[in-house]
């Protein structure tokens, strides 16, 4: 495997050695590690298509007046 030098800081260098979790992991491991972690972050948080249609049709709902009060709701729940 071919390698590169990058420069950081040795601030950097600092943050990135409290990432190991052996003493002999490499820096190109923890920010394989880092970088696999910000990628599940990222998917985490998406909406799926069914779920951003819902969300559509509540506004147009919300838009057009068609809501019910807290005090409506829990009348017709029974509560």
């Amino acid at each position: 495997m071919n390698y590169t030098s990058i420069q950081i800081s040795p601030e950097t260098r600092a943050k990135l050695g409290k990432f190991k979790e052996y003493t002999r992991e490499t820096y190109d491991e923890v920010l394989n590690k880092l970088m696999s972690i910000v990628e599940l972050a990222r998917d985490e948080g998406k909406l799926s298509d069914e779920t951003l249609q819902d969300i559509a049709e509540a506004k147009k709902q919300y838009a057009s007046g068609k809501t019910f009060s807290t005090k409506e709701v829990l009348e017709k729940l029974g509560v």
